[in-house]
């Protein structure tokens, strides 16, 4: 079963809501009235989707949607009367994987979701695979750092430095790009 956590400052606006979610098989784990405490909340509860529920989002509820994201990501799904381009482009910007405009059914919550999840899924892949290229960028320009530091230092061709580096990492027992990062490290402490 699906764990939501519901933010709506309204108590009467929100328990449709909590029974709509209920009713398309979602446990409801806890309900706030705002999103300042929403990182402390999402940290206990542990909900699966958050569902906010807000007339128009605030400058303050994006920016804890944002805290909240940095330490606990969660697929959001955000249900409001503001259908502000701006505001839209806002909250997207944050992480807010489906911002819904206009009246709420209760037969269109599973597919919100659903999509919301997915979205939020397929996000958070490529985020990751982003993270694992920017990481071996990284390290590919270290290695390239090292082999030009060893070719003046040694005077070696690129292929000679690069195998001393292999030769050196392996004796070391070590990643090649950790060695390369110790000898760039290692080149700007001589300089």
């Amino acid at each position: 079963m699906l764990k939501v956590l519901l933010v709506d400052q309204s108590m009467k606006r929100s328990m449709p809501l909590k029974q709509a979610l209920t009713e398309v098989g979602y446990e409801v784990v806890g309900r706030i009235s705002d999103c300042a405490d929403l990182n402390q909340v999402v940290a206990k509860l542990q909900p699966d989707v958050i569902v906010i529920d807000v007339d128009s989002p605030s400058r303050d509820t994006l920016e804890h949607i944002v805290v909240s994201g940095q330490d606990t990501p969660r697929p959001i799904v955000m249900f409001t009367h503001d259908g502000d381009v701006d505001k839209i482009r806002s909250a997207t910007k944050v992480g807010v994987s489906a911002y819904v405009v206009g009246g709420l059914e209760s037969a269109r919550i599973r597919p919100i979701i659903d999509a919301a999840m997915a979205r939020f899924e397929e996000f958070s892949v490529m985020k990751q695979e982003l993270q694992s290229v920017t990481l071996k960028l990284s390290e590919r320009k270290n290695v390239e750092r090292a082999k030009g530091v060893l070719m003046k230092q040694k005077g070696l061709s690129e292929s000679e430095a690069y195998n001393l580096m292999r030769k050196m990492a392996m004796d070391r027992n070590i990643k090649l790009a950790d060695l390369a990062q110790q000898l760039v490290e290692a080149a700007s402490l001589l300089l």
